[in-house]
């Protein structure tokens, strides 16, 4: 199974993945909110904040996959969502939507409360 580690505070990302959830066939992903103690997530080296300002997936392989790497790992399994997959796997569009995520997940993050408090919980220690 793909493990799909997401932020279920963040309204735009539980919005983007219940419509995966709703169109995604059964069997193929396991999607966990990081919010939510889970011992999948706890087993894991990612950080909490990282966690919570990119997407995470790590794939039936049990590679980890950030950012726009791991939503090419969700549309390569999501029907009509493939071509997409294809075109954003294109070097140099892959690379621009890597800033262009990256700039708006820090953006994203850097907004929300319970990211600063992550963020600042990871700092003490």
């Amino acid at each position: 199974m793909i493990k799909v580690f997401f932020d279920g505070k963040c309204n735009l990302c539980s919005k983007e993945i219940n419509y995966y959830i709703k169109i995604a066939p059964s069997g193929i992903f396991d999607w966990q909110d990081i919010n939510l103690s889970n011992d999948d997530f706890v087993n894991t080296s990612i950080k909490i904040s990282d966690a919570l300002k990119i997407l995470h997936v790590i794939d039936a392989n049990n590679k980890l996959h950030l950012g726009i790497d791991a939503f090419i790992v969700i549309w390569n399994n999501l029907a009509y969502w493939k071509i997409l997959a294809k075109v954003i796997s294109i070097p140099i569009i892959r690379q621009i939507a890597n800033i262009v995520y990256k700039k708006f997940a820090n953006w994203r993050f850097n907004r929300l409360p319970h990211c600063i408090l992550a963020k600042n919980n990871d700092d003490q220690i």
